[in-house]
């Protein structure tokens, strides 16, 4: 019956992960995948989730089905992360918010949404972006196009010809934006770049689509947020598509959330009703268990004090470890311009190593990087930071 299919030609990223465990180098380091791992390289499990969880595992409550937007404690949750405290489009009604199958999820329910509503509008994602965005809108039904986001030669933002670009997109294009911690690069636009940008979504009428799965991780959680919160200041009508799985390190409970600004609580209702209706064809209801756990901590003073505390924590690591790379490698090398660890945010760093230095840190020194030269900065720890920084300069300086 199936034979005609194509074979999947699998993810690389996963990839390189399963060669890397393949690997019998003593010093191996994995940067491949996007997951947070403490000092000791482990993921941690933060004790306000554990606290949570707790409780949950002494509950003998039945675990029914949540309704399709998912639990309302969870999402009122959702928007005061995203949102703040006192946003005023929130306390008008205006934003639409449901619990999804983790931020991808949220990507894949804004992509039905919107194909349904302008079914002949394309979509634009920066270059270099996270290969899976392209698949999610494609696999929506939406062409996919690509707007010049990162600069080689700086290993910055390429501003001007981003700004080009989307001063040229037809109205009401999709525009697929990161408002911090940029991934694969973790290049952000500043502040007063971030206006420009909303000066040019409003003249042009183009719909952002905000991909928010690193708060906390780059400037500090209120940080990390504003250019959602500059959008919704400027009246624009917008999606946000925010994960939990980093900064609660909840990966597997698939925890994400999908919010829609509107330009008034009836039109906000009329969308949430549509939202519930993609919700229901795919999947029909969100994870209780991963549910509870994120309400249960974001809802409780106490619990929210402590888990800002420990992202927090995450946070000023990952500063060190690239403030350490970068010390190290301007001892070891001065030639070689290392700033780029310092100017990028979050969990990623953008190398610009080529296709056979990436081969040579593999095969002599077991250091697996994506074929993108993406770094994943938390895989780096004080055990292993003299290896990483030995075998890219051995690789910088030999090929």
């Amino acid at each position: 019956m199936f034979q005609h299919l194509q074979q999947y030609a699998g993810d690389p990223i996963f990839g390189l992960n399963d060669a890397f465990h393949r690997n019998t180098h003593p010093q191996k380091i994995n940067l491949t995948i996007g997951l947070y791992y403490d000092e000791n390289g482990r993921i941690p499990v933060l004790p306000s989730v554990a606290a949570v969880q707790k409780e949950l595992a002494d509950d003998p409550s039945p675990r029914v089905y949540l309704p399709m937007e998912g639990l309302a404690s969870y999402r009122s949750a959702v928007q005061r992360v995203v949102f703040g405290a006192d946003s005023r489009v929130v306390a008008e009604g205006k934003v639409a918010t449901i619990q999804t199958l983790g931020g991808t999820g949220a990507l894949k329910v804004g992509a039905d949404l919107l194909h349904d509503a302008y079914p002949l509008a394309g979509v634009w994602i920066s270059d270099p972006a996270w290969d899976n965005h392209h698949a999610i809108f494609g696999g929506a039904g939406i062409t996919t196009h690509s707007y010049p986001y990162y600069d080689p030669d700086t290993k910055g933002l390429a501003f001007d010809a981003m700004m080009n670009c989307l001063n040229e997109l037809p109205a009401r294009s999709i525009v697929l934006l990161h408002p911090c911690c940029h991934n694969p690069t973790g290049v952000d636009p500043t502040p007063e770049q971030w206006q420009q940008i909303i000066a040019v979504m409003l003249e042009r009428g183009l719909i952002p689509f905000l991909d928010l799965a690193y708060q906390g991780m780059g400037e500090g959680m209120e940080e990390d947020a504003y250019a959602v919160r500059a959008m919704a200041d400027a009246g624009l009508s917008f999606l946000v598509a925010n994960s939990f799985s980093k900064n609660l390190s909840v990966y597997g409970e698939r925890c994400g959330g999908l919010s829609v600004v509107c330009a008034s609580a009836d039109e906000a209702e009329l969308v949430l009703g549509q939202l519930k209706a993609v919700v229901r064809r795919i999947y029909s209801s969100a994870p209780w268990h991963g549910g509870h756990v994120v309400a249960g901590v974001l809802n409780d003073p106490q619990r929210h004090a402590q888990w800002l505390t420990e992202v927090e924590a995450m946070r000023r690591r990952m500063a060190q470890v690239r403030k350490a790379v970068h010390e190290m490698l301007a001892a070891k090398l001065p030639g070689y311009d290392a700033d780029y660890f310092l100017q990028q945010k979050g969990m990623f760093t953008y190398s610009g190593l080529s296709r056979e230095q990436l081969v040579a840190l593999r095969e002599r020194h077991g250091v697996y990087i994506i074929d993108s030269g993406r770094i994943a900065v938390p895989g780096l720890n004080n055990a292993n930071l003299e290896h990483f920084t030995d075998a890219l300069v051995d690789v910088l300086e030999r090929d």
